[in-house]
């Protein structure tokens, strides 16, 4: 088995139809960005867009 290490991206936004912070995972920068961008258009709205660094485990074929 290999380690590898794999980057995804977190969006933690503000959902005002339930009044609470979520979150997502994305594989790309550009999809993190273009949902965090469409949560965005409100007053009160937030999102914040994370790179997190993972150990993704590769088993020998």
């Amino acid at each position: 088995m290999e380690k590898q290490l794999v980057q995804e991206f977190h969006v933690t936004y503000f959902d005002a139809d339930c009044g609470r912070a979520r979150a997502e995972v994305f594989d790309t920068l550009a999809e993190a960005e273009r949902f965090a961008s469409r949560h965005c258009a409100g007053e009160d709205s937030w999102a914040v867009v994370d790179a997190v660094a993972i150990e993704q485990l590769r088993t020998a074929a």
